[in-house]
């Protein structure tokens, strides 16, 4: 298996050792205002060491917690050690960890990884397969779900007048609260949809997993969908009806 690929897999396993064994109540606790401008708590600065130790010497990281840990380099590595902290915190299952490494500023490989059910989402140059913590040496091919029922609109609670517009159309939606695993999981619903600030440790490697999917991104919004008309009308709405 890529080295990369693997230290960042085990790295996640060992996370999900930390916050699920006999979680220490110490991890719950709240520090300062990270990097990404939310307080962070005990839990996201011990999964940001993990991943430090494991993988700083295949890049430079950059992490929502702390910024930059080292020098940014030729080789960077972008992280968010915890994506969907809040749920976490509140035990609902939808959280995890969002890797992507950079080669000059192209990315080159991902995972991102649900900690609460194991699943992991893998792309690297040659191979793009989901699999799971409990047996990352089997690689699924992901295709597209053909007959999705939802769409993820994350943060659609501050943009209550476009989720109207979205139901109108029939365009039904969920708003679970971790952006990188949504984007990771998009292959499978009938489209993800962002509005708010990009930040490229909650992006980056989610996007690169998703790269093969209708998608658009600039600084107002993000929006992915296996479905041409759906892409598209939800598009129009965005821009005709919202902005």
């Amino acid at each position: 298996m890529n080295p990369f690929i693997q230290a960042a897999i085990e790295s996640c396993i060992e996370v999900r050792e930390l916050i699920t064994i006999s979680p220490d109540p110490s991890l719950f606790d709240f520090f300062d205002k990270g990097f990404g401008g939310d307080i962070s708590r005990g839990f996201d600065l011990r999964a940001e060491a993990i991943f430090f130790k494991n993988l700083s010497s295949f890049g430079s990281l950059f992490s929502e917690e702390s910024g930059w840990m080292s020098p940014a380099g030729s080789s960077n590595i972008i992280l968010d050690p915890i994506d969907g902290s809040d749920n976490f915190a509140s035990f609902f299952p939808y959280y995890g960890v969002s890797i992507a490494r950079e080669e000059e500023g192209v990315t080159v490989e991902a995972v991102v990884c649900n900690l609460a059910n194991g699943d992991l989402f893998v792309r690297t140059l040659d191979e793009y397969y989901r699999t799971t913590m409990d047996g990352f040496d089997k690689k699924v091919s992901i295709d597209s779900n053909q007959k999705p029922k939802i769409g993820l609109f994350e943060k659609e609670y501050e943009h209550p007048a476009l989720g109207e517009k979205l139901m109108q159309w029939k365009l039904k939606y969920r708003s679970p609260g971790a952006l990188a695993l949504s984007l990771a999981y998009a292959p499978y619903v009938k489209y993800v949809l962002f509005l708010g600030t990009m930040r490229s440790f909650d992006i980056q490697a989610g996007l690169y997993l998703s790269q093969h999917l209708y998608g658009f991104q600039d600084e107002r919004y993000l929006l992915l969908s296996t479905d041409k008309e759906v892409f598209e009308r939800i598009r129009l709405i965005v821009e005709k009806e919202y902005f």
